[in-house]
């Protein structure tokens, strides 16, 4: 009797199950549906979904409400998915995620401007789908010979752009010696191995055991391109090598006279018909499996149910936006973790919390014996260790940190090691009836007041309030500790009065006194700051009895008094703008906070009656600075002075005397003009005219 010897990849790849996955929980869940072509090649399983409700289409005008429309596992044309979305249908992409990766590779390059070449059928789906992404000149081959015709059309010495992808069901040894003859003609080109892994090693097992089996049988749809190069592979290393789709095709003549018998199946061969064609074999032989293990044993241990809340390692194989997939150790099941089942926080992408390769510890939250899937949570096992952690956190009184993801009714919640925590409102911020919504999206301190288990409930509160009072209470020490006169601060402006502004320097309030924040005159502190800024002041006095503080906030360089003795010393000429107008003179902005007066005298080289035959307020005027009194805060100006002289000396109305040529300004606030007019002696005008008078007459003293 012969022995059957089946291969360890019979069956299913990794991107088919998951089609075919999705194709029966849109059966399940949406009770009807249609594939866009058909989801994999293999008519017995497109006709079981065609019996649940998910119909294959041939086109997009054929979909006719069937929604949702499957994009089956050998992908689309990118105008395919562009026709979807702009008809509105509503579509689940069930392309493998390997030849997704490939249309990436393909759109990126090509858009560098390389060339592309694509090892693989050029009539095939998979293939049609990648040259849509193509979106510069391509080229296919399928062997050493096509290559040879390739390098006719574009030049060896094209070297920097050039690349190489390959479909993922090619032929790895033919890849192999391409690849081998590539290197040769263009030595710069990029070359992506996108064949895809369980090909090669479905390829490779097929190549080996049909090495050492007197007969080979191959299962799966003549329309598939990856059992097709098996039955190549195999026909090259054992003549009587068969291809049968079901069952019902297997011939005893197949297998007469062979005493040993392989078998290996398609990547689109579901395992009821590799189960159904070895059942009819092994009547008549012995069969033996991966070395003597019975497959029906094997078959039947991989999908046996598992334990839910059971914990399983296994490794990430890919990644989608909804799902991430996983082989788990030692099961033949398609292991998925939902996306909501991958982390507590909030996430845009699965590859922030995994990356394909990673080693994972997950929990089993479902089966499916039937489709052999199994559904897993990592959030729940971080969520169970992290527990154990923030017991021990509770027990010794830790801090904690966590980030608030949630304003729910009463509180916010905390993650934290993968576990909600419930914080109210009440122990939420330092402040009564703080929005709550600040909080969200921030990275928090918290102590754990309450936790308790009872079976799966589990009640865990926190207080963000708690550790705030801690923090403020340690800053106030330390600031006390350290404050003294003079010393400069930086702080956060918290509220405004009408007679200054209160900062906090951190646990600790000081007040800037609305004197304190501008040398100008200031009717209320929001002309300065406001609520929320981040300001820099000085400590001007400590009152330890009382705790208060008074601050400085206006710097001695701002002060006008200060710039303009560094910049306007006496003799000066400056443009100045009059902003006042009185019976003795005029008063003139030279620079904001200091007005000068400009006397009657000194607004003209001819006798006027009053400044207003000459001046308005706003005309901007050249004038000397005359005279500075920083004590008095006083300064005279001259236009007079840049003028040219046009009158007889005896018709010039004199100097004043010094006491009588005034500018004043308040040393804290801007100056007031209509009130200094009133304080000028009536007597001035009468003073001038008696000086006028004197110069007229004959000097005593000219001899």
């Amino acid at each position: 009797m012969a022995e059957i010897t089946v291969a360890k990849s019979a069956g299913f790849c990794f991107g088919v199950n998951r089609a075919v996955d999705i194709a029966f929980k849109v059966a399940r869940e949406k009770q009807g549906g249609c594939t866009l072509g058909p989801i994999i090649h293999n008519k017995e399983l497109v006709r079981e979904l065609e019996d649940r409700g998910v119909v294959s289409v041939a086109s997009i005008e054929e979909i006719n409400g069937r929604e949702p429309v499957i994009i089956r596992s050998h992908g689309v044309k990118r105008s395919v998915y562009e026709q979807l979305r702009s008809m509105g249908l509503e579509y689940i992409d069930a392309t493998c995620p390997f030849v997704s990766k490939i249309h990436r590779i393909v759109y990126e390059r090509s858009s560098t401007g390389d060339v592309i070449l694509i090892a693989g059928d050029e009539n095939h789906p998979e293939v049609q789908g990648i040259l849509s992404n193509c979106v510069s000149e391509y080229h296919i081959f399928n062997s050493e010979s096509d290559l040879e015709e390739i390098a006719k059309i574009i030049p060896p010495e094209k070297n920097n752009g050039v690349s190489v992808v390959a479909q993922t069901t090619f032929n790895e040894k033919t890849w192999k010696n391409c690849i081998k003859f590539l290197k040769k003609l263009y030595t710069n080109a990029k070359i992506f191995d996108t064949i895809c892994n369980a090909t090669s090693k479905r390829q490779a097992e097929a190549h080996e055991l049909s090495k050492v089996s007197d007969c080979m049988i191959i299962i799966g749809d003549r329309s598939s391109s990856n059992t097709n190069k098996l039955y190549t592979i195999c026909k090259s290393n054992c003549e009587r090598t068969y291809m049968i789709e079901t069952a019902a095709e297997l011939d005893s003549s197949m297998t007469a006279g062979a005493l040993s018998i392989g078998v290996t199946a398609g990547a689109s061969t579901p395992e009821r018909i590799i189960k159904e064609v070895l059942d009819t074999m092994s009547e008549n032989t012995t069969s033996s499996v991966n070395e003597n293990e019975n497959f029906e044993e094997m078959l039947e241990e991989s999908l046996k149910s598992l334990n839910t809340n059971e914990r399983v390692m296994g490794t990430v194989a890919s990644i989608t936006p909804n799902e991430v997939y996983v082989e788990v150790d030692g099961r033949k099941q398609t292991g998925f973790i939902p996306f909501d089942e991958l982390s507590s926080t909030p996430i845009q992408s699965a590859d922030e919390v995994v990356k394909v390769g990673d080693r994972v510890e997950l929990l089993i939250m479902k089966t499916n014996d039937v489709e052999g899937t199994i559904m897993l949570s990592k959030r729940r096992v971080d969520a169970q260790k992290g527990f154990e952690e923030l017991q021990k956190a509770y027990d010794e009184k830790q801090v904690l940190s966590g980030l608030v993801t949630e304003v729910v009714s009463g509180g916010v919640i905390v993650v934290s090691n993968d576990i909600r925590v419930f914080v109210p409102a009440s122990q939420a911020t330092l402040e009564r009836d703080a929005d709550l919504e600040d909080l969200k999206g921030k990275e928090v301190k918290f102590r754990l007041i309450e936790l308790s288990q009872r079976g799966r409930r589990k009640k865990i509160i926190g207080s963000i309030k708690s550790v705030l009072r801690d923090e403020v209470a340690a800053k106030r020490a330390e600031f006390w500790e350290n404050c003294e006169v003079g010393k400069v601060y930086t702080g956060v402006v918290r509220t405004l009065t009408s007679y200054g502004a209160f900062v906090d320097l951190g646990g600790v309030s000081g007040m800037i006194h609305i004197s304190e924040l501008s040398w100008l005159r200031i009717k209320h502190p929001s002309e300065v700051v406001n609520v929320g800024d981040t300001v820099e002041v000085y400590i001007k006095d400590i009152n330890p009895e009382t705790k208060k503080i008074s601050l400085g906030y206006k710097k001695t360089e701002d002060n006008p008094w200060a710039i303009l003795e560094r910049d306007y010393p006496v003799g000066t000429v400056v443009k100045a703008k009059v902003v006042g107008l009185t019976a003795f003179g005029a008063f003139a902005n030279i620079i904001p906070g200091i007005d000068g007066l400009i006397h009657i005298s000194q607004i003209s080289n001819k006798r006027i009656e009053k400044p207003a035959d000459e001046l308005s307020i706003g005309d901007e005027v050249e004038a000397k600075i005359t005279g500075i009194d920083f004590e008095k805060k006083r300064v005279s100006l001259s236009i007079r002075a840049l003028l040219p002289e046009s009158a007889p000396a005896a018709a010039v109305e004199p100097a004043v005397e010094e006491d009588e040529v005034v500018a004043v300004i308040e040393p804290d606030a801007e100056p007031v003009i209509r009130e200094l007019a009133d304080e000028v002696p009536a007597e001035a005008d009468a003073a001038v005219e008696e000086a006028v008078a004197e110069a007229e007459a004959p000097a005593a003293d000219a001899e």
